[in-house]
């Protein structure tokens, strides 16, 4: 018998395809997608999406956080804050990442996730605190894929070269750098604030094998923060602000993701 999720699962991939293919074709074509299309069709996805997530996290035991359950939740806030962002910055091209992700999210949430991974000491402080870590690795994930776009475009911009695929089909270098530091400032008041509830609302971090992700997530909002004051005050910006995300991303994800692999996948904790 099919079950109720594995419907949601291909609708919402159906939907994500739809939306998908429908921005690539327009954008190739060099044609005005429109706007409300994409929205209303990656909304209904986003809303299967979370149904599927809702039935696998949502449990009478209390929020079930597995590793998978925590990508795929991640890759679908990710692809929110994309929609919302290219409402108001054109950027609407920039869905074409967030979509596969997404996808992808959702694809490993349903079929790998497992339906014990629950936090002893439950408290709502520290729901809190883990959305808001979700948050702001959703929006440094989306910073550290401008990012690495940025790097494409500013090394087509400097050889030359006669096709410029993501010169033509993104805005300029100037408006997507402006959108960069826009995710950045958002992901790192996300993340300071995730740090700092962290530390009220978590009694013994190296109790509950949190050392190794503190850690990593303390060195990167350093990275993060010595980035925007080097922007503001130094006028850093360029490949210099490109090589500061990438890295301050890499540290928060071997924090992030890497600690749950392991404890989970590894060690079997």
């Amino acid at each position: 018998m099919i079950s109720l999720p594995l419907v949601y699962t291909i609708l919402a991939l159906i939907a994500y395809t739809t939306s998908f293919w429908y921005l690539f074709s327009h954008l190739m074509s060099k044609r005005v997608p429109n706007h409300w299309l994409i929205g209303v069709v990656l909304g209904l996805g986003m809303l299967l999406h979370a149904g599927v997530l809702y039935n696998d996290m949502m449990t009478p035991s209390g929020v079930n956080y597995d590793v998978f359950n925590l990508m795929s939740f991640t890759s679908g806030l990710m692809l929110f804050l994309s929609l919302i962002f290219s409402t108001y910055r054109p950027v609407l091209a920039m869905n074409l990442l967030g979509i596969p992700v997404a996808a992808m999210g959702l694809i490993l949430g349903f079929a790998f996730s497992k339906q014990n991974q629950f936090i002893e000491q439950h408290s709502l402080g520290l729901d809190v605190h883990i959305i808001l870590s979700l948050s702001a690795y959703a929006v440094l994930l989306m910073a550290t894929i401008q990012a690495v776009i940025l790097r494409f475009q500013d090394r087509e911009l400097k050889n030359k070269q006669k096709k410029r695929v993501w010169v033509s089909l993104l805005p300029s270098f100037q408006a997507m750098e402006s959108l960069l530091f826009d995710l950045l400032i958002a992901g790192f008041a996300l993340l300071t604030f995730a740090l700092g509830f962290g530390f009220f609302t978590i009694d013994n971090f190296f109790a509950q094998h949190l050392a190794h992700k503190t850690a990593f997530s303390i060195i990167s909002w350093f990275v993060y923060g010595a980035l925007l004051i080097g922007h503001y005050r130094f006028g850093w910006r360029g490949q210099k602000a490109i090589r500061f995300t990438i890295i301050g991303f890499c540290l928060l994800a071997v924090g992030f993701i890497g600690s749950k692999f392991i404890l989970e996948m590894v060690l079997g904790r």
